[in-house]
């Protein structure tokens, strides 16, 4: 029986294994890890984010959002806006080119995992469906 610090190795190699498989298959769009990531961000907030809020999502500090934000927007996947609230402040929220680049990226990496999963048998498809939802659960944890 594994232990539960090998199966922690265990899951953590296979699914770093898994995520830089999928990252390969991003469309060439010749963004960053960094700035893919950012844009994703943006992209899911509600509303737009401050630089300030996307260097904490991020896990950044605000001078390396802000060199983050100047590249997308000089790509123009992103757009400043005011603040509603604080004159200060400006909010980040994708452009049209912002959007579409993040659904080409989904679509890229979605078709092969499709692709794989079609090439499984239907029992190992459903032990996958078990572990989305185990996994899904660690992930809240």
């Amino acid at each position: 029986m594994l232990h539960y610090e090998d199966l922690a190795a265990d899951v953590r190699s296979t699914t770093g294994r898994f995520f830089r498989r999928l990252r390969a298959e991003r469309p060439a769009h010749g963004l960053t890890m960094t700035q893919i990531s950012a844009l994703f961000s943006i992209s899911k907030a509600e509303g737009g984010l401050t630089p300030r809020q996307l260097a904490e999502i991020e896990r950044v500090q605000p001078p390396a959002a802000t060199r983050t934000v100047a590249a997308l927007e000089d790509r123009g996947l992103i757009r400043r806006a005011p603040h509603p609230t604080d004159g200060r402040q400006i909010v980040l929220s994708t452009t049209p080119a912002g959007d579409a680049l993040i659904v080409a990226d989904r679509q890229a990496r979605e078709a092969w995992l499709a692709a794989r999963l079609a090439e499984l048998d239907e029992s190992d498809r459903e032990v996958l469906r078990a572990a989305v939802t185990i996994l899904d659960r660690l992930a809240r944890a």
